[in-house]
This record gives C-alpha cells, sequence and structure tokens, in this order.
C-alpha cells in the first residue's frame, strides 16, 4: 500500500507522544490511530483524524514506557494503507535533586525518582569555571544519590541528573560550591527594580558583608552583613537601567577577607504605548512610545518590513526622546518598529502594532473569457500590499466579491451567466489602505440557443424559429436557412437577445429547410445549433366523390396544389362502418375509383398531402351508394289505443328511414318520422284509437330514395264509457246505454250472460253510431252480465261490463177472503213467470187509512193469513215481487172483517110516539148501523134504518102510543153484519091520554 512515512516526538513532554506522517497520494478521508504498550496486544488508546490532518497527540501516556502504534489512512473507494511503529516516552525528571558539601573538596548528590519508567541515571558533574567535565556516572535505574570527591575547594559545580529511557533523557541540574573563603562573586539583574548577588568559596566564612553602590550618583544604596552559609542575596527597590558596584567581604572569628567585588545593571523598563502610524508625508510612517521609569543610556528604534519582520532601519536615539519618522518606504508594505531601550548590557524592547503605508493599484490588469460560457479568467501583475479586494459587477450590480492574499496574480470566476458583459474591479489592499481600483469589462461566451425548434404552424409558406432564451445572455441571435435537399442557403437572419422567435416568410410549400442559430454576446458566438422541418404542404382543391352507377363503386377526383408533395393518401370511410379505406398514390396520380361498397351508405373521401412529417387534408368530400327497401314491414297495435306499432328488417344502407303514415281512406300523409338507420321499430302515438292506417317506409341514402311495400294497420278501439243496462218496465228486456269514446270504430259486439247459467252468452251487434240497444226475450227478474266491445277491424277495445236485471213479473189472481172470522183474512194469488228474490205483502187498513202489517215471504211462497185483526174493518192487500232494487206490484184487492154485535140494548119510550134504542159496541164498532123496529103484534115493519159507524143510539118517531115494538139493531161491515137479538118495549100511553 501506500507508504505514510509515520514519525514520532514528543516535544520535550514525558507523557504525550506527537505522530506525524505524509498524506497519502490522492488524499485520505481520514485517519484511525491505536496506541498499545510493546508486547501487550491491548488498546490502550485509540483516535482519529480528518483527512487534511497529518499529525496527531497521545497524551496521558507513562514516561519512559516503549509503545507500539498504527497509523491507518481511510482511501477512496473504502480502500485503506496502515503502518506501525514503535516509540517510547521520554523519561520524567528526578525531583528534589540536591547537591550538597561534605567536604571542601566533596559534594553530594540527592534526588527522588520521577513518575514512570527509565533505563538508567546519567550524572555529568562539570566545573563551573572552565566549563569542564568534571565527572560523567552512569547508574542503575533504582539508584538516588551520588558522592563526588577529589574536588577543588572554593569552586562552584554544576550537576545534571539525566534519566534515561532508549534514546530519550531527561535532564536536571542544580549548582554548587565547595566550601572556601569567597574567592568570587557575581552580581546579576534579578529583574528592573533587583540585583542578585551570588559568591563561592565562602565555606570557611562566618558572616559575609557586601555593599552596594549607585554608580550613576556615587552613593551607597544599601550595606548587609549575613551569616555563614549566605551564598546569595537579591537586593530590592533599586533604580531600573542603572549601574551599581557590590563589595564583599568574609569574616571568620576576629579576621575579614575582603573578597572580590563585582558591577551590574539592573534591567530597565521597555517603553510603554509604541505606535507606528502614517506621516503626513506620503510613503512615511511616525513612531511614537511613552518614556518608562528609571534610567537607561539611549533608544535602538529598529524598523521592521514585511510580515517576517525584517530590518530595515536602525537609530539611535537619546534616552529622552519619544518619537521618530520614517521617510522614503516602500507603498502598500507592512512595517513595525521596535523600540529598545539600553542600560548597559541590558535592553527592554516594546513592539508596535503592524502599520501600512498605502498601497497602488495593479497594473496589467486583463480578462479573458477563454472560450467559456461561465468563466472568466482574471489576471493582473504583482503589486505591494497584503493582498487584494476583487469585484464583479454585472449591469453595474457586484455580483461576487473576493480577498485574495498577495502572491496571487490572478482569479477564475465561475458560475457565471454566459453572453453577459462583466466588469472586474482590482485593488490592493495594505492594512486599513485600499488603492484606486483598475477597472476592465468583458463577455462570458453565450450560450447557444436552448430547445431551438423550427416549426410550420401549420403555415404553407413560412416557419416559426423558436427558442429559450432564460438560462442564458446575449447581445442577438443570429442563423442561416438553408434548403434542406438542394443545401442552397435561402436567407439570413439576424434578431436582437429579447427576442426568442422569428417567422420566415415566403417559403415554398411542403419543402424541407433546416436553420443553423447562434447566440452572439459581444465579439463572441456560440456553437451552433440546427433544427429542421418542412413547411406545411397544400391541400388537394375539387376534391369530389361520384356515383359510378357501378353496383357500388365511388370515385374519386382531386387537383393538386402548388408546391411540394411527396404523395398522395385517400381516405374513404363511413361512420356506419369501422371498416376503411387507406390508399396511397404517387404524386401525379388525379383519380382513384373504390368498389366494392355497402349499399345505401354515406362514404367520406379525404385527400392528404404527404410532404415529410406534415400532412394537409383537403375538405370531406362525401357520397352515398344507392340503398335498399326494407322487407317485411308490419304494422300493429301499439301499447295504447293511439299507438301503431311498426316494425321491418333493414336489407341494407341507409342513412335513415322516412316512416310515412296516412289515413287509409284518405291517402294523405299525416305523419312523417326519421329514424336513423340499425332502428329497426317505432312506436307511433298521438292516433285516433279504431282508426285504420296506411304506413309506407322510405329508405334514405343521401340523395337517393327507395320505398317498402305499403302495410295496412288498425289502431285498437278506445271501449265505450258510461255504459248501463235498465230494465223494460213493460216487457222482458233491458236497455242497454253507452256513450262513444273518442276515435273512431267499425260498431260494437254486445255479449249478454245470465248470472249463473253455464249457456252460451247471447250476442248483439251495434253499427258504429249506435249509443243504446235493447235486449228483448228475458227472463223477468233475472240479472244478466251485459259486454261491450268497440270493433276496429279485427281488432277490439278492452271491454266494459255492467249487470242489469229485468222487472220480475207481478202475481196474478190475488184474493183476500174471509174465512167468517171477526179476527182473521186470507190472502192468495198464482206465481207469476220467472224469478224474484222474494215477496212483499202488505195489508192495508182503510179504515184508519194506514199500513199496518207487512210481510216478506219467500219466492216460492202463495198465500198467507192475516189474524188479530180489527173486527168490523176494512181491509185491502198488495202483493209484490221483489228482484233486487226492481219490484212489480199486484193489484189491491179488499175485504171486511166480521163485524161484532152489538151490546147492552136499550129501549125508552119519552114519548108515546117514539122510541129511544140505545147500545154500545165491543172494539172499533162497525162500518154501519141499521136498525130495524117491527110491530109486536103484527109483525109489521115500522123502522129500517142505516145509522153511520158512530151512531149509538137511535129515536124511532111517529109510532103508535101504548103499542109494543120489537127493536134489533145490527153492526154491518161491508157484506158482512152481527144483529143484537131483539128487544121489545112499549111506547108510553101518555101521548094518548093527553089527547
Amino acid at each position: 500500500g501506500t507508504l505514510l512515512n509515520v514519525s514520532v516526538s514528543d516535544h520535550d513532554r514525558s507523557d504525550s507522544l506527537l505522530l506525524s506522517w505524509d498524506e497519502p497520494q490522492g488524499g485520505a478521508r481520514g485517519y484511525f490511530l491505536a496506541l498499545s504498550p510493546l508486547g501487550s496486544g491491548m488498546l490502550l488508546q485509540n483516535g482519529s483524524a480528518g483527512p487534511n490532518t497529518t499529525s496527531f497527540w497521545f497524551h496521558g501516556l507513562t514516561p519512559g514506557t516503549l509503545y507500539e502504534i498504527e497509523v491507518t489512512a481511510m482511501l477512496a473507494c473504502r480502500d485503506t494503507t496502515s503502518q506501525t511503529i514503535t516509540a517510547q516516552t521520554s523519561p520524567s525528571p528526578v525531583l528534589n535533586l540536591t547537591l550538597s558539601s561534605s567536604s571542601s573538596s566533596s559534594l553530594r548528590a540527592a534526588w527522588a525518582h520521577g513518575h514512570g519508567l527509565r533505563d538508567s541515571y546519567s550524572l555529568a558533574l562539570w566545573h563551573s569555571h572552565s566549563q569542564s567535565l568534571v565527572r560523567n556516572v552512569s547508574l542503575l535505574p533504582s539508584t538516588s544519590t551520588f558522592l563526588f570527591d577529589g574536588l577543588q575547594a572554593g569552586s562552584e559545580y554544576a550537576l545534571k541528573v539525566s534519566p534515561r529511557a532508549g534514546p530519550r533523557q531527561a535532564s536536571t541540574s542544580v549548582h554548587q560550591w565547595t566550601p572556601s573563603i569567597p574567592t568570587q562573586l557575581r552580581l546579576s539583574p534579578g529583574s528592573s527594580t533587583s540585583l542578585v548577588a551570588s559568591w563561592a568559596g565562602a565555606a570557611g566564612a562566618a558572616w559575609l558583608h557586601l555593599e552596594l553602590h549607585n554608580l550613576l550618583t556615587q552613593k551607597v544604596s544599601m550595606s548587609l552583613s549575613a551569616r555563614r552559609g549566605l551564598s546569595s542575596y537579591t537586593f530590592q527597590h533599586l533604580h531600573p537601567g542603572t549601574h551599581y558596584w557590590l563589595g564583599l567581604s568574609a569574616t571568620a572569628g576576629p579576621y575579614t577577607a575582603l573578597g572580590p567585588n563585582a558591577t551590574a545593571w539592573t534591567y530597565p523598563l521597555s517603553p510603554d504605548n509604541v505606535t507606528l502610524s502614517s506621516a503626513e508625508e506620503q510613503n512615511s510612517l511616525e513612531a511614537r512610545w511613552s518614556v518608562p521609569g528609571g534610567h537607561r543610556d539611549f533608544y535602538l528604534v529598529t524598523l521592521q518590513e514585511g510580515q517576517d519582520s525584517a530590518p530595515t532601519r536602525n537609530i539611535s536615539v537619546g534616552g529622552d526622546n519619544d518619537h521618530i519618522t520614517f521617510h522614503g518606504l516602500s507603498p502598500g508594505q507592512q512595517y513595525s518598529v521596535q523600540v529598545v531601550v539600553v542600560a548597559g548590557p541590558y535592553r527592554a524592547s516594546a513592539q508596535s502594532s503592524a502599520a501600512w503605508t498605502e498601497p497602488r493599484a495593479p497594473s496589467g490588469v486583463s480578462l479573458c473569457s477563454q472560450g467559456s460560457p461561465h468563466s472568466l479568467l482574471a489576471s493582473w501583475e504583482e503589486a505591494s500590499g497584503e493582498g487584494y479586494l476583487l469585484v464583479l459587477s454585472l449591469a453595474e450590480h457586484p455580483v461576487q466579491n473576493s480577498s485574495l492574499p498577495r502572491g496571487v496574480r490572478s482569479f477564475t470566476y465561475e458560475g457565471l451567466q454566459p453572453g453577459s458583459l462583466y466588469t472586474f474591479e482590482v485593488s490592493t489592499v495594505a492594512g486599513p489602505y485600499t488603492s484606486s481600483p483598475q477597472c476592465i469589462s468583458n463577455w462570458t461566451y453565450p450560450l447557444p440557443p436552448e430547445q431551438l425548434t423550427l416549426s410550420n404552424g401549420g403555415h404553407s409558406t413560412s416557419l416559426q424559429a423558436s427558442w429559450r432564451a432564460a438560462s442564458s445572455g446575449s447581445t442577438g441571435y443570429t442563423g442561416t436557412l438553408w434548403e434542406t435537399k438542394s443545401q442552397e442557403q435561402v436567407r439570413n437572419v439576424t434578431v436582437g437577445s429579447d427576442w426568442t422567435n422569428v417567422t420566415l416568410e415566403n417559403l415554398v410549400p411542403g419543402r424541407q429547410y433546416t436553420l443553423e442559430m447562434a447566440a452572439m454576446a459581444g465579439p463572441y458566438r456560440s456553437p451552433v445549433r440546427s433544427a429542421t422541418d418542412w413547411t406545411y404542404p397544400l391541400a388537394p382543391s375539387g376534391v369530389t366523390l361520384t356515383n359510378t352507377r357501378r353496383p357500388m363503386g365511388l370515385s374519386a377526383f382531386w387537383d393538386k396544389a402548388a408546391g411540394d408533395v411527396d404523395q398522395f393518401h385517400l381516405q374513404l370511410y363511413s361512420k356506419s362502418h369501422a371498416a376503411q379505406r387507406n390508399t396511397s398514390v404517387g404524386p401525379n396520380t388525379h383519380n382513384f375509383t373504390f368498389l366494392g361498397l355497402s349499399p345505401g351508405t354515406q362514404y367520406f373521401l379525404k385527400v392528404t398531402v404527404l410532404a415529410g412529417p406534415y400532412r394537409s387534408s383537403s375538405h370531406f368530400a362525401t357520397e352515398w351508394t344507392y340503398p335498399l327497401s326494407l322487407a317485411n314491414v308490419s304494422v300493429q297495435p301499439g301499447r295504447e289505443p293511439q299507438e301503431l306499432h311498426v316494425s321491418w328488417v333493414e336489407s341494407g344502407g341507409g342513412r335513415d328511414h322516412l316512416v310515412q303514415l296516412s289515413v287509409a281512406e284518405s291517402l294523405s300523409i299525416i305523419r312523417n318520422v326519421s329514424v336513423p338507420r340499425g332502428v329497426t321499430q317505432l312506436d307511433l302515438q298521438g292516433l285516433l284509437p279504431g282508426s285504420r292506417y296506411r304506413v309506407e317506409i322510405i329508405s334514405q341514402a343521401g340523395p337517393h330514395r327507395i320505398s317498402s311495400q305499403t302495410a295496412i294497420g288498425y289502431t285498437v278501439p278506445l271501449p265505450p264509457r258510461s255504459l248501463s243496462a235498465s230494465p223494460v218496465s213493460t216487457a222482458r228486456a233491458l236497455a242497454v246505454h253507452w256513450e262513444a269514446a273518442a276515435g273512431h270504430r267499425d260498431g260494437y259486439l254486445l255479449s249478454v250472460l245470465q248470472e249463473g247459467s253455464s249457456a252460451q252468452p247471447r250476442n248483439l251487434e251495434a253499427g258504429k253510431d249506435s249509443t243504446n240497444v235493447t235486449v228483448p226475450q228475458l227472463e223477468a227478474g233475472t240479472c244478466y252480465l251485459v259486454r261491450i266491445w268497440a270493433v276496429a277491424g279485427p281488432y277490439r277495445s278492452l271491454p266494459e261490463n255492467i249487470t242489469g236485471c229485468t222487472v220480475p213479473a207481478a202475481p196474478t189472481n190475488l184474493s183476500l177472503t174471509n174465512p167468517g172470522s171477526s179476527s182473521e183474512l186470507y190472502t192468495s194469488w198464482n206465481e207469476p213467470p220467472g224469478s224474484r228474490d222474494h215477496y212483499h205483502v202488505t195489508l192495508y187498513s182503510l179504515s184508519t187509512q194506514s199500513r199496518i202489517r207487512v210481510q216478506t215471504l219467500s219466492p216460492d211462497a202463495l198465500n198467507t193469513t192475516w189474524t188479530q185483526l180489527e173486527a168490523g174493518s176494512k181491509f185491502a192487500v198488495q202483493v209484490t215481487a221483489v228482484k233486487g232494487s226492481l219490484e212489480a206490484s199486484s193489484i189491491n184487492v179488499t175485504q171486511w172483517t166480521y163485524p161484532l154485535a152489538p151490546v147492552n140494548l136499550t129501549l125508552s119510550s119519552p114519548s108515546g110516539s117514539a122510541l129511544v134504542v140505545s147500545w154500545a159496541v165491543l172494539g172499533q164498532g162497525a162500518e154501519g148501523f141499521m136498525v130495524d123496529a117491527h110491530d109486536t103484534v103484527s109483525g109489521t115493519p115500522v123502522g129500517h134504518t142505516l145509522l153511520g159507524g158512530h151512531a149509538r143510539s137511535h129515536i124511532l118517531r111517529s109510532l103508535s102510543p101504548g103499542t109494543r115494538y120489537s127493536v134489533a139493531v145490527r153492526a154491518t161491515a161491508g157484506p158482512f153484519h152481527a144483529s143484537t137479538p131483539s128487544l121489545t118495549h112499549c111506547t108510553c100511553e101518555c101521548d094518548a091520554l093527553l089527547a
């Protein structure tokens, strides 16, 4: 696989390792890292890094330990490459390292072990003054002390203790003197306000005396005494940047030994608020700072140029100055200034922030399209500055702003609008300054017209070219029209950018053309797009279709129009047939005959001119073949009396049929009904019931007609209305009446059937204008079912039914006889002919002028007896034969009941010539009373008086006084009477006496 060249370092960190590697060729999508202790096989840490990373830190490791690290790169297409290396962390330094003197010629080193592992210790002892290596020792890793002997007294030594782990080590240093009378004194600055004094060889001194002098003021600044064992001291609160002198003496008992002296400077303070800014003069910068406290010898001002801060000018100025101006600097250049305070050997510096001189605009600016519709390459010559500001504008509107660093001298703009004029501006940027821009303009290449089409739009002498220009810009379009077949140039076309179509006129019909079109933008022209199409051919003219009078044949004729024609296509079809005839003929053919067509069918002919993919069709020409006449025409009554149902069998062809209806007698057509082909029946409505009609069906096929045979049919007549059957009172007959219904009829048919009889009905006929008929010779008192039909031709109407009864015959020979009773009468009669339901026998009292009794007797009864009648009363009886609501009554006959004889007859004589006769009656009495008187002696009638029925007494006058008379009173009732016994009485003789 690809080598990663993995390397490892620790950057002096004992618990971390930094891995670095080379990015594989073609790049990587990322990295995986795994770390484990060497030989353990146990993963301790893992990590991952992004695609552009080439280093990785492992932290938290054990110092001085060997590790095995594997780096895996994820390549494209899920491929990987790995590299494994072995690395060891640096050991950790020792802790609490000390170097102490045990004598004037020996020093003992001691330390504590640092964290982690180590292979060994390396101890190096140096003589500080001579910088020579005195001793170099390697010790076991468990050792923590070591004694150095045979050293020089009063000398300073430096010890470096280094734990080792593989090739790595970590060093710790310590200094120490062998005891001695001070022989060396060091004075060095600790800060800007302190000096550190240190000495050696003073192990035998009990006291040390130090005295510090300010050499600038020649005054003692500080003095002190220190006990044995002190080897250094720090002087505080001194003046910054000041030169001091230090003297050292050692005291042991009464003896003082002058030691060496030393001088040193305190560190000076660095200046504050160092700035670098533009001066009034062009290409000049002014540096300023605040004067710090303390003293100094002078200022060293260094002007630095560029990002690498390369010194370009050094100027020394007095310690009291606070500014300086630099002239004649480079334009568009970054500068900074360093102000260094110098005090003796020491320096304190401060750095300003960067400042820039104003830049100049780049030169040699160009904007190149490079033939691309979507990009422009901008380039320029290098100019001093921090970078460049680029602005690309379209129609004075910025579309992209870019900032580029210095060193870049070109930039490619992508994703631009094709065919557009862009303006490019470039300015040099230097810090806060931007130069005036350099401007240049250029066009992107236009895109060719999109979706270029060439269409005739149905026109025969023009073509319309159209395209879509929404996704690109241009200044216009140019095109060339060619004849495709001859490759002759027809014309050139140039239109503006806002055009998306153009019409090319005055072309030849039916000819193929090719249009080549390109977009223009400034001086540039897009690749060519082409489209081809034919002008629409002209339709043929004078198209006709004629009947050749051949059996089912039609001939087509047409004329060729101007322009080009590839061929003629003839399409003959009928709307009534799914199949059609299609044929193609050459461009020089102008007629064609179609044979074997269907009879009575309308055909349509369309002649189409073909030119390329286009067709131009003539108007339809149409003609009919001759139809065939219809067969089996039938006329039947319809579902209603006002309807006729006409049916037929089609025998071929025809556009439609004309059904003509006429009244049979007049032959005048009263109805024309057109029905389409395929319909084989028709209901004619709204006709007169019971009428005779003639039907003829004409088959039509365009202008051609043929008639069927004539058929005769009847509508069913309507039944008569308001049918009634009433008895004829004097005859055994029924009078049948009806009202004529609407429409016509030939006559009426009647049927009379006796109810309950199984005999054949009696049939009668009546004329068409009749409204009544009398049915004679029927049975009296009998009910008959009468049915009547209206008749028209062979058809009858629905029947009308009614039941009628004849009048029953009246009873004859009625008699009412008295059997010799005063309370009974006997009635009898003879049975009349015919039938009846029953008899009503009614008894009337003539005495009271009321009906006193009615009996209903069975139809076969011939007599009845009346009882409990009133004595001496006159009665009348009538017998009525009843059939339904019809009655026939006999004559009335009368009879009397016998009267009862008067009672309580009394005679009295109020005078000699009169007798008073009185009596009483039982019941209603009698019709009248008859008083008969006889001379008792001679038997001579002396009175015969008829009295009314209300009389109850009578006076017999003109009698002979003193004569005995015999008197009887008879009650009379019709021919019947009843008499009292005779009663005798004498007339009074008083009249005679008076006389």
